[in-house]
């Protein structure tokens, strides 16, 4: 079977950062994890998981990203690339377990800590300035409330895995010393199988619940940063706390206004004359408009310095600082009072400027008088 672009598979464009890739990966191996999958054919899930943690193994390495840019996939035979299509979903998930917050790893055969989970939520730069709350609305996986998480019918309890008896993982002989520990093939680390499944969450122990929070985004926040809530994840297994919630912050671009760290920059088009011999013009601020003064003799891309009107600090709250730079528009067309007194400039200047243009029928009248 002919392999997909691992770029196609993660879902990313091949100049992708490393980051990027990074949340690629996590949120679709997670939408294609069991507990998770939403479709009716569990194979194609397996599957495409498996695909997912080749992939995010090959480009997160860059000596194997490089030799898959340059030669495609026949340049990662003897590269050191896994093989998954033999591997359980919890061995996957302790290979990467740094990306998923730490909620895969733990004590090998020890109860797993419950997924994280992620949202995005969009702020203005003023809502920076200040801070902001916003109620959030998602769904969840949570312990189905008919069998108490246990994915039996009521009545009924799981039994103990023939196979791996009870301990959700096997030990295969590597010949002399060696030994190899992976997790059950049966009960995929259970250590128990469901043999009389619950209805309403088909033997999963889980079912979707919608939840409703309020979260609060300190001021001065980045983009692209993080607010993590605690524990309002998706259930581990018994014994184990929840994942997080991890809501990532994005700032909608502001149309005057540019950030700097804490400072802001904004850009204001004055005429010559106001360049020249100075003047009092309105620059936009966090706050509104703002009355500032050019200077005579401003030259084209100097600036002045608005004290404190920028974004505070996310630690110390101390504010930064605006810069207002002034850019001098020169008139596209002008009249011919403005013309004339340019040129009067002109000749006091003793410069020389492009003469006039005269028109058709100022030159036929001078020719035939």
């Amino acid at each position: 079977m002919q392999k997909r672009d691992y770029y196609e598979v993660l879902g990313v464009p091949r100049e992708a950062g490393v980051a990027d890739i990074k949340r690629a990966y996590r949120r679709s191996a997670l939408k294609y994890h069991p507990d998770n999958y939403k479709g009716d054919d569990k194979s194609e899930g397996e599957a495409k998981f498996k695909e997912l943690a080749e992939a995010y193994e090959v480009l997160s390495d860059p000596q194997k990203r490089q030799l898959y840019d340059q030669y495609g996939h026949q340049g990662l035979r003897g590269a050191g690339v896994h093989d998954f299509s033999g591997m359980g979903f919890g061995d996957i998930f302790s290979m990467f377990g740094d990306i998923f917050g730490g909620g895969f790893g733990g004590a090998r055969g020890g109860p797993r800590r419950g997924y994280d989970l992620e949202t995005e939520v969009e702020l203005t730069l003023e809502e920076v300035a200040t801070g902001a709350d916003r109620t959030l609305e998602f769904e969840r996986m949570d312990f189905c409330e008919t069998c108490s998480g246990s994915g039996a019918k009521p009545g009924t309890t799981p039994e103990k895995c023939k196979t791996c008896g009870g301990h959700g993982q096997v030990e295969t002989s590597g010949g002399g010393f060696f030994r190899m520990v992976r997790t059950c093939p049966t009960c995929r680390g259970a250590g128990t199988i469901v043999t009389d499944p619950c209805s309403d969450c088909r033997g999963s122990g889980r079912t979707k619940k919608k939840r409703v929070l309020s979260v609060h985004i300190p001021l001065g926040i980045h983009d692209g940063q993080v607010v993590r809530m605690r524990n309002e994840g998706e259930p581990g297994e018994k014994g184990s706390v929840r994942g997080d919630l991890r809501c990532y912050v994005s700032v909608k671009p502001h149309p005057f206004l540019t950030r700097h760290g804490n400072d802001l920059l904004c850009q204001v088009p004055i005429t010559f004359t106001q360049a020249a011999l100075g003047a009092t013009v309105e620059a936009p601020t966090l706050a509104g408009r703002e009355e500032v003064v050019v200077p005579p003799g401003t030259q084209h891309g100097e600036a002045i310095t608005l004290k404190r009107r920028g974004l505070p600090d996310p630690r110390s709250g101390r504010k930064g600082n605006q810069v207002v730079q002034f850019l001098i528009e020169v008139p596209r067309k002008l009249t011919k009072k403005q013309t004339q007194l340019l040129r009067e400039l002109a000749d006091i200047e003793d410069i020389n400027v492009l003469p006039v243009k005269k028109g058709f029928f100022e030159k036929l009248k001078e020719y035939f008088g």
